[in-house]
C-alpha cells in the first residue's frame, strides 16, 4: 500500500515518530491513520531547524535582521502564490466584506494613533483610499523623503489599485493589494487559514535549503531572472530588465525548491509577528527557538505611535540603492490599517486546521 501511495504522490521520504507516521512531499502529509492531501493551491513545508535572520555573507543585511539565530518550526501547508484578486473577490462576494481602504475614515480613531496636537486635515483629504506609488516621479533630490514617490490616492483599493478607471478587470491572476492587516485576517477567518509567522515564512522561502540569502541560493547575479524587482534608477526609471515595469501576475518567475512562487519581489507579504527592530538582539543565541511567534511588543523608533507587524519578501519597488529587501531575512514593519499597491499576503494552515476542516465538510 505504501509503495502505491509513494508512487502516486512522488513522496520524498517517510519518517516514523512513535505511533505517528508522517509521509512528506509537496502534495500530502499523513498523521496516524489519516492521509491529508494538500489543499488546492498549497504545498507542504517540512518541519525543520534553520538559521533565521541575516546570512553572514549578506552585504545588504540591516541591523534589524541580526544576529542570525537557529529556530525550529513544525510542518505546515502554505499557499503556492500570494492571494490573488480572483481569490479575494470570491471572499468579498461571499461575505460582503469592505476593506479598510474602502471605508470612511474615522478621524477620532486616526487621531489616537498620531502625535498629540496633530491638526485635522481638510475633509476632502479624509476620504477612503490608500497609498500608491507615483509612477511619474522625477527629479528626486532627497532619498530620505519618500513622499516624493508615495501619495495618498482617494478611491484606491484592491478593486482599483491605481485609484483610476478601469479597475482590476483582466488582473485576476495578480496579487491582491491595498490589503491591511485586518483585511488579511478577515480573509483568513473565512478560508480557515491564518497568516504565517515570520519564522514559518522564512522556512517556506528557504524551501529545501536552511541557510541562503535568496530563495534560489546566494547568487545575486540571477536576481532579474528570479524575482520582480526594480532595475535602473529608483524611483524615476525602471528599465524592466526582468520583464515587468511594476506588479506582475503570480507565477511569472520560477518557483523555489518546493514549488512556491514570488516569495521574493512582486509584493510584500504580511505575517502575524509584531515588528520590533530590537527583537533579534534579545534572543538567546545558545538556544533553538521553537515555533517562535515574534516580539511581545511592537517597536519602531521611526513610527513610535502605532503598532506594526512584520512584512516579508520585498516588492517590485525594491532596488539595491534604496531597499534591497528581495532577500529572505529582510523585514519591515507595516501598521495595522496601512495598505498600498505593493503589499499583499499569503496564508498557511496546520495539519490540525485541515483535519478540522475535513471533519466539517
Amino acid at each position: 500500500m505504501w509503495q502505491s501511495i509513494i508512487s502516486m504522490f512522488n513522496l520524498k521520504k517517510i519518517i516514523f515518530f512513535g505511533l505517528a507516521i508522517i509521509v512528506s512531499c509537496n502534495d500530502q502529509v499523513s498523521t496516524n491513520d489519516q492521509v491529508l492531501i494538500a489543499p488546492e493551491g498549497m504545498v507542504w513545508v517540512e518541519g525543520k531547524i534553520f538559521l533565521k535572520g541575516a546570512n553572514p555573507d549578506d552585504n545588504f543585511a540591516m541591523p534589524r535582521e541580526k544576529p542570525a539565530h537557529k529556530v525550529r518550526v513544525d510542518g505546515f501547508f502554505i499557499d503556492i502564490t500570494e492571494v490573488t484578486n480572483k481569490q479575494f473577490k470570491s471572499f468579498v462576494d461571499s461575505t460582503g466584506y469592505i476593506t479598510i481602504a474602502e471605508r470612511d475614515i474615522d478621524w477620532e480613531l486616526l487621531k489616537s494613533q498620531l502625535p498629540d496636537g496633530t491638526t485635522k486635515p481638510h475633509d476632502s483629504i479624509l476620504q477612503p483610499g490608500s497609498l500608491i506609488f507615483n509612477k511619474n516621479a522625477k527629479n528626486v533630490v532627497d532619498m530620505n523623503n519618500y513622499h516624493q514617490w508615495w501619495s495618498w490616492k482617494t478611491g484606491a483599493s484592491w478593486r482599483n489599485p491605481s485609484g483610476q478607471q478601469p479597475p482590476i478587470a483582466g488582473a485576476d491572476d495578480h496579487p491582491v493589494v491595498h490589503i491591511a492587516y485586518e483585511d488579511a485576517l478577515a480573509y483568513c477567518k473565512w478560508s480557515n487559514r491564518r497568516l504565517p509567522t515570520e519564522a514559518e515564512w522564512e522556512a517556506a522561502a528557504h524551501g529545501k535549503k536552511t541557510r541562503s540569502i535568496y530563495t534560489w541560493g546566494n547568487n545575486h547575479n540571477v536576481l532579474n531572472q528570479n524575482a520582480n524587482t526594480w532595475q535602473g534608477i529608483f524611483p524615476v526609471n525602471n528599465q524592466s530588465q526582468d520583464g515587468f515595469r511594476f506588479i506582475s501576475p503570480v507565477k511569472s518567475y520560477p518557483p523555489n525548491s518546493i514549488g512556491l512562487y514570488d516569495m521574493l519581489g512582486n509584493v510584500w507579504e504580511l505575517t502575524s509577528d509584531l515588528y520590533n527592530v530590537n527583537y533579534y538582539s534579545g534572543i538567546n543565541q545558545n538556544e533553538v527557538a521553537i515555533n517562535p511567534k515574534g516580539a511581545i511588543k511592537s517597536f519602531n523608533p521611526s513610527n513610535p505611535y502605532q503598532v506594526e507587524h512584520v512584512m516579508k519578501g520585498g516588492s517590485y519597488l525594491c532596488h539595491e540603492s534604496y531597499c534591497a529587501s528581495y532577500r529572505i531575512s529582510a523585514r519591515m514593519g507595516v501598521t495595522l490599517d496601512s495598505g498600498s499597491d505593493h503589499t499583499g499576503f499569503r496564508t498557511v494552515a496546520t495539519r490540525e486546521m485541515i483535519l478540522n476542516e475535513n471533519l466539517h465538510k
